[in-house]
């Protein structure tokens, strides 16, 4: 579902510049999939789980991507990636300008050991992750609100500040001296919210492509129709994101899941140092 495999049709597609040639990760070629981060044990693991049959039948396209998901769990890496960057700054960080954070390469393998990252008195979090004004059940940061940086410290929120337009540009906090996690004391305090973060001084630029389904329509040529008439307008986003500085070696085609967002490949062909 939500694909077409007429050649003629994918060709017109091409042809059209409605999509970036035959690899695109939107498409479902070979080439495609391999770009998207498809592995070829995921799409033999789908092609077990689908069975063969000689009559007709349509397979949700929600098949195919958590054959994918179930593959990558057992041996992606996990890095830290903020997609929506918005600045944090600690008032009473530290006179150490830098102190080192660990977490697990992969949480059901320790035997890869750990990754080393760096924490600093200004980071860069989620922009979703502050309000201010809370919406009900909303645990993360807003003013007076205590949350834990993961891997990190206890922080309270003591406000924000916004440029002319009245846009929130930095959130500021104090933090808890000692919180730190897995240090004596830290688990004297009970918060309910839960963050992720990068180093803002340390963090790496990265352009993020955010892919959906192609089209928004589960049989796009149903009936004869022309397929073009059912393209998701909204199938491929960029954003530049802020990554861990551990991906500084990540390779082309090295794949990660990126902790609370799900798995993202470098391309295979964009993808270099210095250019993520």
């Amino acid at each position: 579902t939500y694909t077409i495999t007429s050649k003629r049709r994918l060709q017109e597609l091409v042809q059209l510049g409605l999509v970036d040639g035959w690899d695109d990760p939107r498409m479902t070629t070979i080439a495609g999939l391999r770009r998207r981060g498809y592995t070829p044990e995921s799409i033999r693991l789908f092609c077990e789980r689908i069975g063969v049959s000689k009559a007709d039948s349509w397979i949700d396209m929600g098949v195919l991507e958590q054959s994918l998901r179930d593959d990558l769990e057992t041996h992606a890496p996990r890095a830290i990636a903020v997609l929506d960057p918005l600045k944090l700054v600690i008032t009473n960080w530290p006179d150490e300008p830098v102190q080192d954070c660990s977490a697990p390469v992969h949480p059901q393998h320790p035997e890869l050991g750990k990754r080393q990252f760096p924490i600093s008195g200004e980071l860069w979090i989620e922009r979703e992750d502050f309000a201010e004004q809370p919406p009900k059940g909303f645990f993360r940061l807003y003013p007076g609100n205590l949350v834990r940086l993961r891997y990190g410290y206890v922080i309270r929120c003591t406000g924000c500040e916004k440029d002319a337009q009245g846009n929130v540009v930095t959130v500021t906090a104090e933090l808890m001296p000692d919180s730190r996690s897995g240090t004596p004391g830290a688990d004297n305090y009970k918060v309910k919210g839960n963050i992720h973060w990068v180093s803002a001084p340390h963090a790496l630029a990265a352009e993020v492509r955010l892919y959906d389904r192609l089209f928004i329509e589960p049989n796009p040529d149903a009936g004869g129709r022309d397929p073009k008439q059912a393209l998701n307008p909204d199938s491929r986003r960029v954003i530049q994101a802020m990554v861990e500085p551990t991906l500084r070696s990540a390779q082309a085609e090295d794949r990660f899941q990126f902790e609370r967002h799900g798995y993202f490949v470098a391309d295979r062909h964009d993808s270099r140092a210095g250019q993520l």
